[in-house]
């Protein structure tokens, strides 16, 4: 169960009313990583490259504090660990939504995302399941190396789950760069949270044998 944050004694209390009140209380910032370790890696395992980097998202995500809070009913709670819903494209071009339970250890999480993406990819829904909060709201656009991206949303209750994207990757000076994008409620988080989380996925882009040993 997520604990409730008593706002009245909460650092962010200020934070959090005085955006709370706008009419869209969201940010959005747009980076590159750098994958110039990480893919030449992946490269030489079996390791699909989204399920993989889907794993690293949702591990960085839940390693900051600021990823796991959530408003419900006007009440700020905190999870212990949050999952993906993301995208998975069907028939038709095509994409339907996906919830799929997080779990630290990799390969569990891999193998059992495989297993789900396959059988949701021959039947995409939108809408499936009960609504959840402990979710990161995930997507990729792989045809595009955008510069910045802006997600629907919910304003009124407001909806306060991250979300994440990433796209097309390239080479620039040499170097492998991917472009990702995080959107959260200025209530709950601010810009040095989104930094700290892109610290957070650069240190397992650069260091993947540490995190993957003997993985396939």
């Amino acid at each position: 169960m997520p604990r409730e944050i008593n706002i009245n004694n909460w650092p962010r209390r200020e934070h959090f009313r005085y955006f709370g009140a706008m009419d869209y209380p969201h940010f959005n910032i747009c980076a590159d990583a750098d994958l110039s370790v990480f893919l030449p890696f992946i490269k030489k395992t079996t390791l699909a490259l989204y399920r993989t980097i889907l794993y690293i998202v949702c591990r960085a995500a839940n390693g900051i504090e600021a990823f796991r809070y959530r408003i419900d009913t006007g009440k700020v709670f905190l999870y212990d660990r949050v999952h993906p819903g993301i995208t998975v494209m069907g028939p038709d071009d095509l994409f339907g939504y996906l919830n799929i339970d997080y779990e630290p250890d990799f390969k569990r999480f891999y193998h059992r995302a495989g297993e789900m993406i396959e059988i949701a990819a021959g039947k995409p829904r939108l809408i499936g399941g009960d609504r959840r909060n402990d979710l990161l709201y995930i997507t990729t656009v792989p045809w595009i190396s955008f510069t910045s991206l802006v997600h629907p949303i919910h304003i009124h209750p407001a909806d306060s789950i991250p979300r994440i994207a990433w796209g097309k990757y390239r080479e620039e000076n040499g170097r492998i760069k991917l472009p990702v994008s995080v959107q959260g409620h200025h209530g709950l988080m601010d810009g040095i949270h989104i930094g700290c989380f892109f610290d957070e996925l650069q240190r397992f882009f650069d260091n993947p044998e540490s995190f993957f040993p003997g993985s396939g």
